[in-house]
């Protein structure tokens, strides 16, 4: 494994009471029920269930002050309930790389792969499209997620374009569709779910087809045997249980990317955007907008821990009876963006009058999360209200006001917090 030379010219990989200790990890039944939304019960860790057909499981934020997600707590997202949830269930499991623009066609088992192509490791951040998207408003369809709809892993697999090597490209091709295990879908006429990708982006180094996450196989709810790594692009590109890869002229008509997954033109700022349809208004989503998150605040002087988010990650309440004057507090959060690396966290404790640069604690390539802190003290009594707001090395910042748009995507606004002292 060479994660070096793979990671070459990488830059750098809201206010309330107590959340949940860490202690709660190794419970085995969390009851906690917020209107519809119900914690996970499991002997894994608490997830928050957004949809139980199909699983839609979120991570609550307390877990990011972990810097890697552990595989039990990483989100999980499906669209159609249809697929298999049992490692025995791909005994027999083979990647098909074929398609008209492929040169030759290839069946690979897993064992295959791993024997006959370099493996690499990548640090990347997984985040679905719509996370944040039930902070909109007015609302919008869709999985009514708050913050905790990714997570940061590390993951190690072979690379999409060695794969395509092998089996030869033809130079006319377009791009490549991959499908998933999903069996047929559950209601009638509904699509199957499917995914391409241009050629340009299938060819770069850093796609993987990841069989590995965090050292470990992955849960077959978080993609195993084979999930496509598509880092810095959201993921709705990241495939799991990959059966087959297409190599294609032309990308065939699908809801899944000619009517869904897309955004308005002109409204984010993109270096790397895919537009399938000039005379369209809007085209796929592709990069992961530049954000940040508060994960907790800590007091320096009775060493107290507060986790400002309800369980169920729906609500920041107001901070009272945490601090007082002449305490030194600790905010530690997370910052990211679509590959280009963090440049600066800047924290402010006035509102956003005036903002000071936080520190960058831990980073592992430019397309993980950074942790940052920043540690300010309390002078007197009032009300400090605390945000953060990241830049990365392209100069995308976070936004102010909601760029709204009809399916939730894109929900990078600097949130606030309200220390009462």
């Amino acid at each position: 494994m060479d994660r070096r030379s793979f990671l070459k010219g990488g830059l750098l990989v809201t206010t309330g009471g107590l959340l949940l200790s860490r202690s709660a990890f190794s419970q085995d039944i969390l009851e906690i029920v917020t209107g519809t939304t119900q914690a996970l019960k499991s002997p894994r860790y608490p997830l928050i269930v957004r949809t139980s057909r199909p699983r839609n499981y979120e991570t609550p934020v307390y877990v990011f002050e972990q810097f890697y997600t552990p595989n039990d707590a990483f989100f999980v997202r499906w669209h159609q309930p249809g697929y298999a949830e049992r490692k025995e269930d791909f005994k027999d499991y083979t990647l098909k790389i074929k398609g008209p623009a492929a040169k030759k066609q290839a069946s690979l088992t897993l064992d295959e792969l791993k024997k006959n192509f370099r493996t690499y490791e990548l640090t990347a951040l997984c985040q679905c499209s719509g996370n944040r998207r039930g902070l909109f408003v007015p609302r919008v369809p869709g999985v009514e997620w708050r913050y905790g709809a990714m997570g940061n892993a590390r993951w190690v697999g072979v690379r999409l374009k060695d794969l395509l090597d092998y089996v030869g490209v033809d130079p006319k091709a377009k791009g490549i569709v991959v499908y998933s295990t999903y069996n047929p879908p559950v209601v009638e006429g509904q699509p199957r779910f499917e995914k391409p990708l241009p050629l340009w982006k299938a060819m770069d180094e850093n796609v993987l087809l990841a069989f590995l996450m965090n050292g470990e196989e992955m849960h077959p709810e978080n993609g195993y045997p084979l999930r496509l790594v598509v880092p810095g692009w959201t993921a709705t590109y990241w495939i799991k249980a990959i059966t087959d890869i297409d190599v294609v002229y032309d990308f065939p008509p699908n809801f899944w990317y000619n009517t869904a997954y897309r955004i308005p033109k002109g409204k984010f700022p993109q270096v790397e955007s895919w537009d399938m349809d000039p005379s369209a208004p809007n085209m796929p989503i592709t990069e992961i907008m530049v954000n940040s998150l508060v994960v907790k605040f800590v007091n320096e002087n009775t060493k107290k821990t507060l986790y400002p988010y309800e369980l169920d990650n729906t609500q920041i309440k107001d901070i009272r009876n945490f601090a007082k004057p002449g305490n030194y507090i600790t905010v530690m959060g997370i910052a990211y963006d679509g590959g280009y690396g963090i440049k600066t966290v800047e924290v402010s404790v006035d509102g956003g009058r005036t903002w000071r640069e936080a520190r960058i604690t831990k980073s592992d390539g430019r397309f993980s999360w950074v942790h940052w802190e920043h540690t300010f003290k309390v002078e007197k009594r009032g009300v400090y209200t605390v945000m953060a707001k990241a830049t990365n090395r392209v100069g995308q910042t976070q936004t102010f006001e909601l760029i709204w748009n009809p399916a939730g995507y894109h929900h990078n606004v600097v949130q606030s917090f309200n220390l009462y002292v």
